[in-house]
């Protein structure tokens, strides 16, 4: 089979759907190699090739897994012509994400963190949130050092809203440290919190 191939050996999810999802949504290529190594990842991509309606044979080789993807013809034909829009794996602009922990979900707070960064790293690739508003240990993912830190200024350069919260960012003496978006206070953060915009909070 001549395929492109789109090698995720060593990527964290969700980069492995992304990756695929964009030669997808491109149109341009009718059979796709993509090759993980993991069964999460092999799971993951699988199920998305099969939801957009492509064929999928996935095997194993070599401690990695094959997944071949056979696209539809009505997925190829006149897509992708805007590369922009083709990077796009949902629609979050009419979102608002109210952000109150830098660590998602209970547990490890390792897995929080790479959880969190997960999330950070599939919001960049769909088109950008209204607004994202850091409240509480949140404040951290905003600051020098942030993991998310270069994610979150590419949502800002795209038009994303990002709102600090100034109380918080004095109680843990960080103020200074604070490297993307502004420094905000309860009355601007509540005015988006009802407003227009769907609320999804992340705590």
């Amino acid at each position: 089979m001549s395929a492109r191939t789109i090698d995720c050996r060593g990527l964290a999810c969700p980069q492995p759907v992304i990756e695929t999802k964009k030669v997808i949504d491109a149109g341009k290529e009718k059979d796709i190699l993509v090759i993980v190594d993991n069964t999460a990842a092999r799971e993951n991509v699988s199920r998305l090739a099969r939801t957009v309606g492509c064929k999928v044979n996935v095997t194993e080789e070599e401690g990695s897994y094959q997944i071949e993807i056979t696209i539809p013809d009505s997925k190829t034909a006149g897509v992708g012509d805007d590369p922009e829009k083709s990077a796009v794996t949902g629609e979050t602009s009419e979102n608002i994400y109210f952000i109150i922990t830098n660590s998602l979900g209970q547990g490890s707070p390792d897995l929080g963190e790479v959880l969190m960064k997960s999330l950070m790293v599939a919001l960049s690739q769909q088109t950008p949130p209204a607004a994202l508003l850091f409240l509480n240990t949140g404040v951290h993912l905003a600051i020098e050092g942030s993991p998310v830190l270069e994610l979150l200024r590419g949502m800002a350069a795209r038009g994303a809203e990002i709102l600090v919260c100034g109380t918080c960012l004095n109680y843990y003496k960080i103020s200074e440290k604070l490297a993307v978006g502004v420094v905000s206070n309860m009355l601007d953060i509540n005015s988006k919190l009802t407003g227009p915009y769907k609320v999804i909070t992340i705590g």
